[in-house]
């Protein structure tokens, strides 16, 4: 009978069965929330290959974690990556693994829709803050908006489950409260809504005065809306409710107004093998090291145990009046989206 490793837990009691895995630190984009226009990138030796990502994400399915999502920068311009989707799919078939995701800017979904489908990816996320071409343009500064959507529409096709993720940007998006919410529900789209987080250089692009709560924003969808609470969990921290009039579920991520840290499930790895327990937090664990010094994956598992036993309760984030505090100073496009 085979031995059957212990499942994570981390101090806190919480198990961990969601690994978020950043494939690469490029994009195809460059939006202002998430990166600089002029990144420098990692050299791709710092890079974990595509097999040593297998290796590694493997060691963790086998330590019970369910779900694994596919991150990046842009996940799809890696080269190659679809060997790696293949491989994560005979965790899928074995019944180890509960769900293959991705988180996209939906640029090359067109050309890898239909293969993600085959590989047992039954929904994904796609980053789409605003309707508007030249909108887009701005926030993305190298993005086309014709190009994501008919990439979605590629993914519809293929059969795949398409979540919209739109980052709250007061000032920016506000106008388009309801578009958005009109054009997800004639598409069939989920929609959730995420609060701008404090990563990475502000730069000229100020968090505090992009901040757009969404507690406002809830009230406003409340104003013309009738809500219904769910009780919906798709292994992530957002909250659900329903659009009583349309059917629609629509999704809030509040790392600020409400802390969801006390059932946090997640741990994230960047494309360069360091484990990040918590996402507000700069503690994190280096597993290329151990993966690369030893053939034993026992060696990769006491590594990953010994990095959860440091899950912190919770992150730091906040907004004051004046000023951000708990800022991180890596960009979100190095830990993963």
């Amino acid at each position: 009978m085979a031995h059957t490793p212990a499942p994570l837990i981390d101090p806190f009691a919480r198990p961990i069965s969601y690994l978020r895995v950043s494939v690469t630190d490029r994009c195809d984009f460059r939006c202002v929330y998430c990166m600089s226009e002029n990144m420098t990138f990692l050299p791709k030796a710092d890079l974990l290959t595509l097999e040593e990502l297998d290796r590694l994400c493997s060691a963790f399915v086998n330590l019970g974690v369910e779900k694994l999502r596919i991150t990046g920068g842009e996940p799809l311009v890696r080269k190659g990556i679809m060997t790696f989707f293949r491989a994560m799919s005979r965790h899928l078939e074995s019944g180890a693994l509960r769900e293959l995701t991705v988180t996209t800017n939906g640029s090359q979904l067109r050309k890898y829709a239909a293969e993600l489908a085959d590989c047992g990816v039954k929904r994904i996320n796609v980053s789409l803050d605003t309707l508007d071409a030249q909108k887009f343009a701005d926030i993305t500064r190298w993005g086309r908006l014709g190009q994501v959507l008919d990439g979605i529409e590629a993914a519809k096709a293929a059969g795949l489950r398409v979540k919209i993720n739109t980052v709250a940007l007061k000032g920016f998006n506000e106008d388009e409260l309801f578009p958005l919410l009109d054009w997800c529900a004639r598409e069939g789209h989920d929609l959730t809504f995420i609060e701008v987080m404090p990563m990475g250089d502000l730069g000229n692009e100020d968090r505090l005065d992009q901040y757009w709560s969404l507690k406002d924003l809830r009230a406003r969808i409340a104003d013309r809306f009738a809500l219904t609470d769910l009780d919906d969990r798709t292994g992530g921290p957002a909250r659900y409710v329903r659009i009583d009039e349309t059917g629609q579920k629509v999704g809030f991520i509040t790392p600020l107004t409400h802390n969801f840290c006390e059932s946090c499930n997640r741990v994230r790895l960047t494309c360069t093998g360091e484990l990040y327990m918590c996402l507000g937090q700069e503690d994190m664990a280096d597993l290329r090291a151990p993966l690369r010094v030893s053939p034993d994956d026992a060696v990769i598992e006491q590594a990953i145990r010994n990095a959860i036993s440091r899950k912190p309760k919770g992150h730091d984030f906040d907004y004051s009046r004046q000023s951000v505090t708990g800022q991180m100073t890596r960009h979100m496009s190095h830990t993963g989206g």
